[in-house]
């Protein structure tokens, strides 16, 4: 694997694997070993949720459909305690099948809350390299040649998850290959 702290020139370098996302496959990326997370995040517990939203899901049989109800502001300090608290909290499982199965099995109790769609970055500053807020990717340019800028395409966004809030793609995730970086947490899961 080419191995680069120049984002543009690794993307280069990965472009084949890239057509896997055209048939909705997804793969890992592992930044060069130079590159550093962030150390805490310590300084968050402040950062407003605009407009969290609680998922409510009906249905039965594999056929579901989900209502977001907004909700008000909250910070992520509220939000974490909510997510951790024992209503929110993810279950105790043995491995992946089993939660997979709790997931599916208690779709419609409990509608977590979920942070979506918040502008801005939470990489520290001076982070310049694979930082997710300058890529140097062609969306970049459009930004900045053009001033257009199209928030969660060309500007990042930040999500904050609880157990079972869910997330569909877009048509910008798939069309312009989104990029997800998971801050903390436990890992996502993807259902194709």
């Amino acid at each position: 694997m080419f191995d680069s702290l120049d984002f543009p020139e690794y993307f280069k370098s990965v472009w084949r694997l890239l057509l896997f996302h055209i048939f909705h496959l997804n793969f890992q990326v592992i930044p060069p070993k130079e590159w550093k997370p962030r150390k805490h995040y310590d300084d968050i517990e402040d950062l407003v949720i605009p407009a969290p939203i609680q998922q409510m899901v009906t249905g039965q049989s594999g056929l579901f459909t989900q209502y977001n109800i907004q909700k008000k502001p909250m910070t992520v300090k509220e939000f974490k305690q909510l997510a951790n608290s024992d209503k929110y909290c993810t279950p105790r499982y043995i491995d992946y099948e089993d939660l997979e199965r709790k997931y599916w099995k208690n779709l419609t109790f409990v509608a977590p809350i979920y942070g979506a769609d918040i502008n801005g970055s939470i990489y520290d500053k001076g982070i310049e390299e694979w930082n997710i807020a300058h890529l140097n990717t062609i969306l970049d340019v459009v930004g900045e040649d053009c001033g257009i800028s199209i928030e969660g395409v060309n500007t990042p966004y930040l999500y904050f998850g609880m157990w079972k809030t869910t997330f569909a793609w877009h048509t910008e995730d798939m069309d312009l290959y989104s990029i997800n970086y998971l801050h903390f947490g436990e890992p996502k899961s993807w259902q194709v």
